[in-house]
């Protein structure tokens, strides 16, 4: 640690937690808050007379002294801007109205990821209550890529669509679109992708990160966009008196399952509108009105409420399970699914491809990890690890990416390399993903605008590109230039936040139902972390998909179960493994209500641990 950072964290009152520099996952604990949070969290707590660890948890998450009941009690009334904020929404409205009010033929063009299906259902859905049966077309990944083309906007167009609403996708898709506009249709973009300053020539494009929207919306996935643009659709339909003769209005607030599902999936911050959505969203989705969600919770054997959690590693994963491997329309029929027998159907589909993707990403996993390793090793302060081959399976490239990142806090890019049987020529299909502070998708369009890339595109943290062959090595070279000083900076600030110590027996259930009250958890409000200071490792085992199963004990002989998911034969699982009845570890983690089969436990989530003895 050098010098600058050593005074910084004595001015911030930040030092390492438990004296831990370095964790076995090569990370530093520091304290959440510093002097001053702690200050604010004293603050919190006694003007909203709340209870100590709640005020520390709050001051840690940013949440200001006069926001604290907003924060805690999220709704949509509070949250939810006017819908004419967004550039081009009442004018898209406007067109939505006259399509419904002609029994105009409309087309949705959908991504095939969590979000897209969401944000495609919920069009979907909206359209058909008010007559109409709109054609919604999902992208086969693996053939056609992301985003529009113009094979398909032919045939929908050839198939009657004379207005093509593109959501999830669409912002950069020039040429596909002019093509729509060239054969006669009409085509609306909803969208929140990153934008350039220049648009596709289309009768609108509503995304809160276009250069020129200043609704200060951009933090929504598509879901939460379309769920927006749907508010002003109704609205302008009330305007005109389409209600009152005789037609009802379509329960939006009832689809907010799906915007809570596609915002935690999608990994978008939950703060502002975003909390509402999740918040509100995770109370209708418990009702089980959703017919395509509730065969998923069946196919999953989900038999408990909906959390966080659920939603992003158990429906999320199966979902997109038919857009990486199988058919990239499952989901959105699923999600708007008025059939329970076909609902079934689908949501056992997915359930299998999910089963199979987890066997291909596991080989995959495998080799990519060796191959990183060996990259790290060889250059400390690589910027970005890049790696392909020609039989990695493009749908799970993504997820092998987000592992890489994981394990060696750094972006990675993966690549499906494929041979053109034509030509002959190689091109490469892949996924990035970063770490807080690293630019990922603006270092891509950057490659896009230097002439490196086919085409690419994405968020800060997470992109996709397509690149030939013969520039792979510039494009190397131009991400790790781009990428350096971003990489080291994030790195050198990476550490782990902690919020505070516990022992096993006062992880209790009304520890839980307090640290809820600052839920939901999940992008940029992140989960509350604690420490357990030197416990034993009392039993660990390897189970399931390479977790590890444990029971750790304090010194009192108080003891609590936990899991360390995808440690094994990662640093992390074995330190747990070799602890195992022995040496004393410092265990960092979260905590969770467990209701699975019934039972009403509390689990540790472990996500790192440090030996005492190795630290300075």
């Amino acid at each position: 640690m050098d010098a600058a950072r050593k005074l910084a964290e004595r001015e911030s009152g930040k030092q390492p937690f438990l004296g831990v520099t370095k964790s076995v996952r090569g990370f530093e604990w520091r304290e959440r808050l510093g002097g001053h949070g702690r200050a604010i969290a004293s603050a919190i707590s006694q003007r909203h007379a709340l209870p100590e660890l709640l005020g520390r948890v709050l001051a840690g998450r940013n949440v200001g002294i006069d926001n604290v009941e907003v924060f805690l009690e999220p709704s949509l009334k509070a949250l939810m801007p006017d819908p004419s904020d967004l550039r081009d929404t009442d004018r898209a409205a406007a067109r939505l109205a006259d399509a419904i009010g002609s029994g105009e033929k409309v087309a949705v063009f959908g991504d095939y990821d969590v979000d897209g299906a969401c944000s495609s259902a919920l069009m979907a859905r909206f359209l058909q209550h008010h007559g109409l049966q709109p054609h919604v077309y999902i992208p086969d990944r693996l053939f056609e890529g992301y985003g529009p083309n113009a094979k398909a906007i032919e045939q929908l167009i050839k198939d009657g669509a004379s207005l093509i609403v593109t959501v999830d996708c669409g912002t950069t898709s020039y040429e596909p679109l002019a093509h729509a506009k060239r054969l006669g249709a009409e085509v609306i973009v909803i969208d929140h992708h990153q934008a350039d300053e220049i648009l596709p020539d289309v009768h609108s494009v509503i995304n809160p990160n276009r250069q020129d929207d200043v609704s200060g919306q951009g933090h929504l996935c598509a879901a939460g966009v379309v769920f927006l643009t749907l508010v002003a659709v109704a609205r302008e339909l009330r305007r005109r008196g389409h209600y009152v003769d005789g037609h009802t209005e379509h329960s939006l607030m009832g689809d907010l399952d799906l915007v809570a599902l596609a915002t935690v999936c999608d990994v978008v911050p939950l703060e502002g509108l975003n909390r509402a959505y999740v918040t509100k969203g995770l109370q209708v989705m418990r009702q089980r009105h959703n017919i395509g969600l509730r065969a998923l919770f069946d196919a999953a054997g989900l038999d408990q409420a909906p959390s966080p959690y659920h939603l992003g590693f158990i429906l999320g994963p199966r979902i997109n399970a038919g857009g990486r491997i199988g058919d990239s329309g499952l989901g959105a029929r699923l999600l708007s699914q008025a059939n329970p027998l076909e609902a079934q159907k689908i949501a056992e589909t997915l359930d299998r491809l999910n089963r199979e993707r987890k066997a291909i990403e596991t080989e995959t996993l495998e080799q990519a990890m060796a191959e990183a390793a060996l990259r790290v090793d060889a250059e400390p302060d690589l910027p970005i690890i890049v790696l392909g081959a020609e039989d990695w399976h493009k749908g799970i490239v993504g997820l092998v990416a987000s592992r890489l990142t994981d394990r060696f806090q750094r972006p990675s890019c993966v690549l499906s390399l494929t041979k053109d049987g034509a030509t002959g020529a190689v091109s490469g299909t892949g996924s990035l993903r970063s770490v807080a502070g690293v630019d990922i998708g603006g270092a891509v369009r950057a490659a896009v605008a230097q002439g490196l890339l086919v085409k690419g595109g994405g968020h800060a943290m997470a992109a996709g590109l397509t690149v030939e062959q013969e520039k792979l090595e510039d494009l190397k070279a131009f991400l790790a230039a781009e990428l350096s000083v971003s990489t080291r900076d994030a790195r050198a600030a990476a550490a782990l936040e902690v919020d505070g110590a516990l022992t096993p027996s006062a992880a209790n259930q009304e520890l839980i139902t307090l640290l809820d009250r600052a839920g939901p958890y999940g992008q940029g409000n992140p989960q509350p972390q604690f420490v357990f200071p030197a416990h034993r490792v009392r039993f660990a085992k390897v189970v399931g998909d390479a977790h590890i199963r444990a029971t750790i004990e304090a010194s009192d002989g108080s003891r609590l179960d936990a899991i360390a998911f995808r440690a094994a034969g990662q640093p992390l699982g074995d330190l747990l493994l070799e602890a195992n009845g022995g040496m004393p570890l410092h265990i960092c983690g979260t905590l969770r209500r467990d209701t699975w089969g019934g039972r009403n436990r509390i689990e540790l989530t472990i996500q790192d641990a440090a030996d005492p003895r190795k630290q300075s």
